[in-house]
């Protein structure tokens, strides 16, 4: 042991000395692809990571993450329950206050603005369900108000529940108390050991009644940079649309003494990573992640002058499935018969799920190390953990009979995709389907890097036979949402989500039957709006084992072994495809391992107490960072 520790405070040691000879930088320059644009400055309405990327900067929830991942007090100062879980008090900073964009005071951050800012995400015509599945299923009387503002919104209107306040039915239905100035209290349903996780992420942020006076609610609904109320480490100073916005440090920030931050924050936003790499090379970003044909440009060269300072990054905590639509519609807005027909035969889904070879799809983000990126469930990895410190993931696996082999993709397995294949052809050609069954999939238009990954994944797909499916590469202008979601015209998304607090709820809620609040099955899959019998009793089986895990509350052991069984389902019927994790290669100056670093919640854009170099921190330092965070 003795040694161990010796070697571990070597490596310390070693970091320490590169750290203390570091340049570091003042004014950070970063960087977002122009598909991932803010649409919202909204921070109760988003559920996108673009928009939480940038908005956890500007306001403070009431708790965060450290660079492990561990729980840190942020607006709230300590947080405690004294029955098991059930009730939960927050007891609020002194000194914080909200200011507009130039840092002129507006108000005093109190307790009442968590209040008001739940009674605007449960209000439906306030918030249009966003967000509101976690505090509904935790907070006692949360699901009973979200209803009650429904049913009012459909009978007496939308200005009739835009008018209620968090005094009245709010705090008559609704179990969150603030007995002073300084204290937040939630009531739950029952023992939620893991509630503080929520406390990271926006359905418990701020939002001050003052503000909502000012501005009104529809101006609340679409505010901007301009006119919004910050509590954050930064303002935003400079915007232009899909092309570059500027954070600046808050001149009274609260936590100012205690908290490192960059004088500024220049996001740029560029059309694809290439692109971002030549930026780079310029000189005008501090780092950058590699496409495929860089990493193997610079990998393959050891005279290039990048190799010294290749770095395997810190896997995202997004996992990324291919998400079926179940109810596509054709440019012209009528019902897409013959996709939708094909896509709800199992059998069909089925050939695919074990017939689209992956690997050259890892390889697009993992040109080095491509196998670091295999995904076989939809939950993502280091989300929630057993007692005995098992990764919930690997109950998953286990249920379906697939682990990780770091060498070979072993989901695929070929004879079986052909015999799915022909069972398919035979049914569906019963059903009136034509074939090859076309697949539509959206790309940018002017994204090279979406269209080489576009390229790659129709390859994938010729693999089964052009006379079987045939994927039709389209694009859209500047909105997937608006031009291809909204009108359901795509019969596939390769999406990406991250869980927003320490449960595997987080992915599988988000996909349930029937459920208002399950997020891809409202906006991606439309299975509500699907037809076919055997496809809707699917998704009705899955739905039931995750009512049946939701329910387990104080045994979380129980509840992790339910909730696999429940994805299994969900993995069996392929009722998605699990696809990979994002574990890229990049060039950098910054550490890593001093980020913000967690599988779920929000808070791991916060630029805050990072430590960089105006250099290119070199392969063996981040290694060494590495081992110094490991020992930690």
């Amino acid at each position: 042991m003795k040694k161990l520790l010796t070697v571990a405070l070597a490596l310390i040691m070693v970091f320490a000395m590169v750290v203390a000879n570091a340049d570091e930088i003042k004014d950070l320059r970063t960087y977002e692809t122009q598909a991932r644009e803010l649409e919202t400055w909204n921070v109760h309405y988003s559920q996108a990571a673009a928009d939480l990327n940038v908005l956890c900067n500007l306001v403070d929830g009431l708790l965060t993450n450290d660079n492990h991942g561990n729980l840190k007090p942020n607006a709230a100062k300590s947080y405690a329950s004294e029955d098991g879980g059930k009730t939960w008090t927050f007891v609020l900073n002194d000194g914080m206050t909200w200011f507009d964009k130039d840092g002129n005071y507006k108000a005093d951050v109190v307790a009442q603005d968590w209040l008001t800012g739940l009674e605007w995400v449960l209000n439906y015509a306030k918030n249009d369900s966003y967000n509101v599945s976690m505090p509904n299923e935790m907070i006692a009387g949360a699901q009973e108000y979200y209803e009650y503002t429904k049913a009012l919104t459909e009978s007496d209107g939308a200005d009739a529940a835009k008018a209620l306040t968090v005094d009245g039915k709010f705090s008559e239905m609704v179990s969150v108390a603030t007995p002073d100035d300084k204290t937040v209290v939630y009531t739950l349903i029952d023992q939620l050991p893991y509630f503080p996780s929520v406390a990271t992420y926006n359905c418990l942020y701020p939002l001050s009644q003052a503000l909502l006076d000012e501005v009104g609610v529809d101006g609340y609904r679409d505010i901007t940079w301009e006119n919004m109320w910050y509590s954050g480490a930064y303002t935003v100073t400079y915007f232009v649309n899909q092309n570059e916005k500027v954070l600046t440090k808050s001149p009274n920030y609260w936590n100012d003494a205690n908290c490192k931050r960059f004088d500024t924050v220049t996001i740029k936003m560029i059309e694809s990573i290439a692109n971002g790499y030549q930026l780079f090379v310029q000189g005008e970003l501090d780092h950058i992640s590699l496409d495929q044909a860089t990493t193997q440009e610079i990998y393959g060269d050891p005279s290039n002058e990048f190799y010294p300072y290749l770095v395997e990054a810190r896997p995202t905590k997004y996992s990324y499935q291919m998400h079926f639509v179940y109810s596509k519609n054709n440019e012209d807005g009528t019902p897409d018969t013959n996709w939708n027909t094909a896509v709800a035969n199992e059998n069909f889904r089925k050939s695919l799920y074990y017939g689209l070879d992956v690997t050259g799809f890892f390889a697009r983000k993992n040109a080095i190390n491509p196998q670091s990126c295999q995904n076989y469930c939809y939950t993502g990895n280091g989300v929630s953990f057993t007692s005995d410190g098992t990764d919930y993931t690997q109950l998953v696996r286990n249920e379906i009979g697939i682990d990780y082999d770091r060498t070979t993709f072993n989901r695929l397995d070929m004879d079986k995709a052909m015999e799915y294949k022909a069972k398919a052809m035979e049914e569906l050609t019963a059903k009136g389907v034509t074939f090859p069954v076309v697949v539509d999939y959206y790309i940018a238009g002017n994204n090279t890097t979406q269209m080489e990954d576009a390229k790659v994944l129709e390859y994938i797909f010729s693999e089964l036979g052009d006379d079987y499916v045939k994927l039709n590469i389209k694009t859209y202008i500047s909105s997937l949402a608006n031009e291809v979601r909204k009108p359901r015209l795509a019969s596939i998304f390769i999406n990406g989500w991250g869980a927003d607090f320490a449960d595997p709820i987080n992915f599988l809620g988000q996909e349930t039957y029937n459920d208002t609040a399950a997020y891809y099955s409202n906006a991606y899959s439309n299975c509500n709006d699907a037809t076919d019998p055997d496809l809707i009793a699917a998704y009705q089986e899955f739905t039931d084992l995750v009512t049946e895990a939701k329910a387990i509350t104080t045994d979380l052991d129980a509840r992790y072994a339910a909730f696999a069984k429940a994805e299994a389902c969900f993995i069996d019927h392929v009722l998605t495809i699990p696809w990979y994790y994002e574990v890229s290669w990049e060039l950098t100056s910054v550490n890593n391992y001093t980020k913000v670093y967690s599988m779920y919640g929000m808070q791991g854009y916060r630029y805050v107490d990072w430590e960089t170099d105006s250099n290119l921190y070199t392969t063996e330092a981040m290694q060494a960072a590495a081992e110094a965070y490991a020992a930690e």
